[in-house]
């Protein structure tokens, strides 16, 4: 697994990476948590906890890798990632509310910083709310409250847009499933443009909910060929067990800058 790909592992399947042109300042752990407005038709996962296994591929320029995931959240809380290859696990990733740490096993390196931090660096305005619905495929509200979206209905899906930081962005939500199939993410000044893509919906076992078994993560930069990250689900549990998030950075890594 190349440096490139065990960091893709984080940024390209939860960030909204490579989009933007300015970074904006956020607040750490203040964000302040909004329901879904009562004109979009969207609903989210509910859950205290929940874990997710199968496998996430990558194609970079041409590199292609493959890798064993494991998920594990508490709502609003906690999100973990495990990333392996033939057994062994090269990338671990431990994020709150207030903070994002990433060991790297394979280079024997390790990330840690807050928000503020983490979206000066990577230009991109970055919070806890933000990457747990895009792992879960909910509903992403604008960053600013004030914002109000443009909901259209078209069919059997109901269209939302909204403008933020100079970005367009557009969900699609099927009616009937009452999930997002779609979040699109676009930079009209350097046609940069970021597609998630929700499929193979099923209803979990545990609560009569959709869950999206397959993400589909398409980043386009300019002309060059996208990069792509696909996660696909064998096993998707919630509220089965208290879930443990175990997370330390062993002795003689290096922290990255």
């Amino acid at each position: 697994m190349s440096k490139h790909i065990a960091l893709s592992l984080l940024l390209a399947i939860i960030l909204l990476g490579s989009c933007t042109r300015k970074a904006v300042p956020t607040k750490s752990g203040a964000t302040t948590k909004r329901p879904v407005p009562e004109a979009v038709r969207a609903t989210n996962v509910e859950f205290r906890f929940l874990s997710a296994k199968g496998k996430a591929q990558f194609d970079y320029q041409g590199n292609q890798q493959a890798a064993n995931i494991n998920v594990r959240i508490r709502k609003d809380s906690v999100i973990w990632i495990s990333a392996s290859l033939i057994g062994l696990e090269g990338v671990r990733a431990y994020i709150t509310r207030d903070s994002v740490q990433v060991l790297d096993k394979l280079h024997r390196e390790y990330y840690a910083g807050d928000y503020a931090y983490l979206s000066k660096r990577l230009n991109v305005p970055v919070n806890f709310d933000m990457l747990q619905a895009l792992l879960l495929g909910n509903y992403l509200p604008p960053l600013d409250p004030a914002t109000e979206p443009k909901v259209a209905t078209e069919n059997s899906m109901q269209r939302v847009n909204y403008e933020q930081v100079g970005l367009l962005v557009q969900q699609l939500i099927e009616l009937g499933k009452a999930r997002v199939q779609q979040l699109t993410v676009e930079d009209p000044a350097t046609q940069n443009k970021v597609t998630v893509d929700y499929t193979d919906f099923r209803v979990l076992e545990r609560a009569p909910q959709s869950f999206a078994y397959n993400t589909l993560l398409q980043i386009q930069q300019g002309q060059n060929k996208p990069t792509t990250a696909t996660l696909s689900y064998r096993t998707v549990d919630v509220d089965k067990e208290r879930l443990q998030f175990p997370f330390s950075i062993p002795k003689g890594y290096a922290r990255k800058k």
